[in-house]
Formats: C-alpha cells, sequence, structure tokens
C-alpha cells in the first residue's frame, strides 16, 4: 500500500488508499474510491481530507469491480467539502441499462456562494452516541470530536441530543458477512479461474473465509441488517444527522520490519 503522504512512517488505511494519497499529497483536488465497509471514509480519515460514502443507488458503478452488491458504492474523496459537493454532484444519477441505481431524484445541493448558508445549522439535531466517543484508543480523538461539537453548538447554533443505538456488535456480524458473500460472488471467479497468484495471501485467505458462509448465513444477516436499519430510523426521529470518530485510531506507524508488498489490511 502507499505511504502516508504527511507521515510516510505511517499507513494511508485502507482501502481506497492510492485516491486518499493522491489528495492529501496535493496530486489532485479529487479521487473516486468505493466504499462498503470504511474504504473511503478510513483512508480520508488517516490522511486528513473529506470522504463522502454516498447513498447506495445514488451512483453510476458502471466500471467498479464489485458492482452486484448491495453495499459496494462509488464515492468522492477531496480536500474540501465544497469539492465534495461539486464532486458528488457529478457523480450521482445512472444510466437507463443500470439494473442497481435507484433512479434517484435531483440532488437537493445547497448554493455556495449564498450568505444564506450561515444560518442554516441552527435548524440542525446533531445526534450524540457517547459509546462511540469512549471507543477510541487515545482520548484526543474523542476531546477532538467534543471540541467540533462544541463548535457546532456554540458558534452555529446546532442542538447535541444523546442517542442510543442498540446491538452494534451483531450489526458488525451483519455487515462482514453482507459484504463478504457479495465480495466472493464477484472475486471468485477469478479465484477459480488460476488467478489466484494475482492476489495477496490476505485477500486469498479472506475469500476462503467468505466462501465458508451459507446462504442462510447470509439471510440472517439482512434480518439483522433490516433490524438495524429500524433503530437507526428510530434515532432519525429525534435528529438529523449523527456524530460519530470517523476512526478509533490515528494513522498507524508502519513496522521497521515491513517490505514491499506489505498488505493494507490493519
Amino acid at each position: 500500500t502507499v505511504r502516508n503522504p504527511h507521515s510516510i512512517n505511517r499507513y494511508t488505511g485502507a482501502s481506497s488508499s492510492g485516491p486518499a494519497a493522491l489528495v492529501s499529497s496535493g496530486l489532485c483536488s479529487a479521487a473516486i474510491g468505493t466504499d462498503a465497509g470504511g474504504s473511503v471514509r478510513i483512508p480520508s480519515s488517516l490522511c486528513g481530507i473529506i470522504g463522502l460514502k454516498t447513498t447506495f443507488g445514488r451512483t453510476n458503478m458502471t466500471g467498479v469491480l464489485c458492482d452486484c452488491g448491495t453495499a459496494e458504492v462509488a464515492s468522492p474523496l477531496t480536500a474540501s467539502v465544497e469539492d465534495s459537493v461539486l464532486v458528488y454532484s457529478a457523480l450521482a444519477g445512472c444510466r437507463p441499462m443500470d439494473k442497481l441505481t435507484l433512479r434517484p431524484l435531483p440532488l437537493c445541493v445547497p448554493n455556495l456562494v449564498s450568505s444564506e448558508n450561515n444560518d442554516i445549522l441552527q435548524s440542525v439535531k446533531v445526534g450524540k452516541y457517547t459509546e462511540w466517543f469512549h471507543d477510541v484508543s487515545d482520548i484526543e480523538i474523542s476531546n477532538t470530536c467534543e471540541d467540533a461539537l462544541s463548535l457546532l453548538r456554540n458558534t452555529f447554533g446546532c442542538q447535541i441530543e444523546e442517542i442510543i443505538l442498540p446491538e452494534l456488535l451483531e450489526m458488525r456480524t451483519a455487515h462482514l458477512v453482507t459484504i463478504g458473500s457479495e465480495g466472493f460472488c464477484q472475486l471468485n471467479a477469478h479465484y477459480q479461474e488460476g488467478r489466484r497468484t494475482e492476489m495477496t495471501l490476505d485477500t486469498r485467505g479472506s475469500l476462503a473465509l467468505f466462501g465458508s458462509f451459507t446462504s442462510a448465513d447470509y439471510v440472517a444477516s439482512q434480518r439483522l441488517r433490516r433490524r438495524m436499519m429500524y433503530y437507526h430510523m428510530e434515532a432519525f426521529r429525534k435528529v438529523d444527522v449523527i456524530a460519530t470518530p470517523t476512526t478509533g485510531i490515528t494513522a498507524p506507524r508502519i513496522p521497521p520490519s515491513a517490505l514491499k508488498g506489505e498488505s493494507d489490511y490493519i
């Protein structure tokens, strides 16, 4: 994997590490990655840029390797929120032959040069699940997030509301089975065709694990997924957005023993 532009002795995060490093180093203003479980958001966080996981069905997936699932989406990595809005607007939409896109309604994006945007945040209710703020490796992360919430409340007039999201461990399991099963369906053909040598050892190991999931496992994961959607919908009855730390760690150091070909799995 590429190295972090802010410190070449640290990881960029996975899996859209290349796009994140390019934008963070200033080589381009925006890049496109895909995200099903944090592959845009994690490297964006560790490289200090903006990563937006778009809503499933909002963006065209033509040309994406894993394009047959229910979680993977093409998403922008940018140097600023304004750039993210612009790139997202360009990506949104679908082609008539697309089976996965949802024929989305036109985007409602703000006028970036209007002074009226200064007051728009006053009506926004921000949800905070305190457990997420505690589940970090360094108190500096939670302190930084608390400072951001204080800024939203004291400077922009946002309301901060405490929320509860139960069964998160079950959600993690359902998520793993979902993206693992869907990724296996897309990549297993390459594996079976004798191209396994083109894959890293970690990828081959992951495919072996994902291939062990049964159809019953997948159905059970979708039931759990629907249950978690209900909990989130209940939370969104109280708040407009949910604020969390993007990652529970800062960019890890690359060990001195790491040589060329080191996996980007953290």
